[in-house]
């Protein structure tokens, strides 16, 4: 097993368990109650999962799947659906939203005259850090819960690129793949915080619900890689069927149209309308929101439109010319014996032509 795997596999689950326990930390402050503790159990999957990795794939990744950051979202996620529904309302500093944890001078130059003649250096900065772990604990709930979701949503894409790529993923691929999880991940925080900021959402426990339900829903798409990777078909199955074939030649297109669609994009859509047309909450970010999804919706719409009329032009093309469909996906010797089959069976048809039926001889003979 090579040193850089084995590092990288290993740093970066660390990472995952480390900010899944800052969030059970942060349950259990705002809680109150040492039960929610219990939350930190959840990442002895991924301890689990680590083992087996390190043993059966050389700390590898696998094709299509991640088990690492699918188990990270198992250990984060009730953690930041506690902390949305306990949503507190303790002021921020001057300004909504606003950070403050800076030491102050008083506690700073207490601290120096603390560690002045004692143990010098050292004892400074340990007493600097026990100051800036108190001001840590005065920043209120909202803005933990902020944080907590945008280091979420950063730690899945960065975890994902330091995660070793199986043999089935090119660099090409996982670049593609990483750029994408950006995107998404600005327009899933978006979301979050733009519709869990009204305050007439806040009062109303089932739209809390209902939005989180959404949101982690939209989760599921960074654990898959199909965005960016062909699935293989049978040369049989993909020259007989023509769904088959569309979905061997399309297959990284038409899962991000059905990610749009049904996982992102679409649900959006659906949660804001019902905020704008049934509750009657209307502000200029979620208009604005709502008509780009709207817009996104009716571009893979048209998408999946073009893929169907160019994939259906290119099958009558071929079939009038009597060539064999093969997928492109497939490998070139699964295409070369298509085709070599297919003219072996024109060389033996021409070699041994029908036999015409025997004419019954006329009455003059």
């Amino acid at each position: 097993m090579e040193l850089m795997v084995l590092l990288n596999a290993l740093v970066t689950r660390l990472l995952f368990v480390l900010h899944s326990l800052i969030g059970v930390w942060r349950v259990t402050a705002v809680k109150k109650e040492p039960k929610y503790w219990l939350l930190a159990l959840l990442n002895l999957l991924l301890c689990l999962e680590t083992g087996l990795t390190l043993k059966f794939k050389q700390g590898r990744g696998y094709k299509w799947f991640s088990p690492a950051i699918f188990l990270y979202l198992i250990s984060i996620v009730p953690s930041l659906w506690l902390l949305e529904i306990h949503h507190g309302t303790q002021y921020c500093g001057n300004e909504p939203g606003a950070v403050q944890v800076n030491v102050s001078n008083q506690d700073f130059n207490q601290s120096r005259e603390s560690s002045h003649g004692s143990e010098g250096t050292d004892h400074h900065i340990i007493q600097t850090a026990k100051v800036f772990v108190n001001q840590l604990s005065t920043i209120c709930e909202s803005v933990w819960t902020l944080a907590l979701h945008q280091t979420f949503l950063l730690l899945l894409v960065v975890g994902r690129w330091l995660l070793p790529i199986g043999v089935e993923i090119t660099r090409d691929q996982l670049s593609q793949l990483l750029l994408m999880f950006v995107g998404t991940a600005a327009d899933i925080l978006e979301f979050a915080s733009e519709t869990l900021d009204i305050e007439d959402v806040r009062k109303n426990y089932t739209l809390i619900n209902a939005i989180l339900a959404v949101w982690t829903w939209s989760m599921l798409q960074f654990p898959l890689d199909l965005a960016v990777q062909h699935i293989g078909c049978k040369p049989s199955a993909s020259a007989r069927r023509i769904p088959s074939l569309l979905l061997c030649r399309y297959s990284a297109e038409l899962w991000n149209i059905g990610v749009s669609l049904f996982i992102q994009d679409g649900p959006f859509f659906i949660v804001r309308s019902i905020l704008m047309g049934h509750f009657r909450i209307f502000n200029q970010m979620l208009v604005f929101f709502t008509a780009k999804n709207i817009l996104v919706v009716t571009l893979q719409l048209y998408r999946l439109a073009v893929i169907t009329l160019d994939f259906r032009a290119t099958v009558l093309q071929k079939s009038r010319k009597g060539e064999v469909c093969c997928c492109p996906c497939e490998p070139y010797e699964a295409r070369a014996h298509a085709t070599g089959h297919q003219e072996n069976e024109m060389k033996e048809f021409v070699a041994f032509p029908p036999k015409e039926e025997s004419q019954a001889p006329s009455e003059d003979y």
